[in-house]
């Protein structure tokens, strides 16, 4: 798989970012939008901050880890949507209900409204960097966490909970990995969102009932 794998840069946390980090990336991603990150410079993102790109890179290390924090910008409130989800006194089928409906809902609509925005986001899947691994894991730990839940109250009835997991990810993997969310960007939304429903019948028919 080519080289030697370098340490990724951290992508800044919310609170690591001041004005000008958060000025930087709001003009990164504007640029992204107009020209496509191919096409995006940092000499031209740090033209527009009014700034050295050599200023930018002291933020920024890497073209790269501007992308991924333009990436984890947007996905970040779907993460802390989804934990609140976890946190409400809502039964665990209705949680597990809303958090699929969210997760995908906020995929496919990033896909249709920003989609320049969203390949950075297949670009870093893709290539298992930091940004997508972490989103991975935090959406797997709340997910797990709903699960246990309607495990522990007598709402799911599950032969092993890892399985009901995999179950889970194999029946909205194509709603929620953005490679597939992207392959069927041409399927009116519509239609995509009544076979996601269905999915998350499935899904919850399986848990409730022992199928898992």
């Amino acid at each position: 798989m080519g080289g030697p794998r370098h340490p990724e840069p951290p992508v800044p946390a919310p609170a690591a970012l001041d004005s000008t980090d958060a000025r930087i990336l709001a003009i990164a991603a504007e640029h992204v939008r107009r020209y496509g990150f191919a096409k995006t410079t940092v000499t031209a993102v740090a033209r527009e901050a009014g700034m050295t790109h050599a200023n930018v890179y002291r933020y920024f290390p890497s073209k790269e880890a501007l992308a991924d924090s333009i990436t984890a910008a947007w996905l970040r409130p779907i993460e802390q949507l989804l934990a609140e989800v976890v946190d409400a006194p809502d039964p665990a089928d209705d949680k597990l209900e809303r958090m699929i409906l969210a997760l995908a809902g906020a995929h496919r609509d990033k896909l249709e409204q920003d989609p320049q925005l969203f390949d950075l986001y297949v670009e870093a899947f893709e290539a298992m960097r930091g940004v997508a691994r972490k989103h991975r894991a935090r959406i797997r730990t709340l997910l797990d966490r709903v699960i246990e839940e309607g495990a522990a109250s007598g709402l799911f009835h599950l032969r092993r909970q890892e399985r009901a997991a995999v179950f889970l990810f194999d029946m909205v993997f194509r709603f929620i990995h953005p490679v597939p969310v992207r392959m069927d960007r041409d399927i009116p939304r519509r239609v995509w969102d009544e076979r996601l429903a269905v999915a998350v019948r499935v899904v919850l028919r399986g848990m409730t009932a022992g199928l898992v």
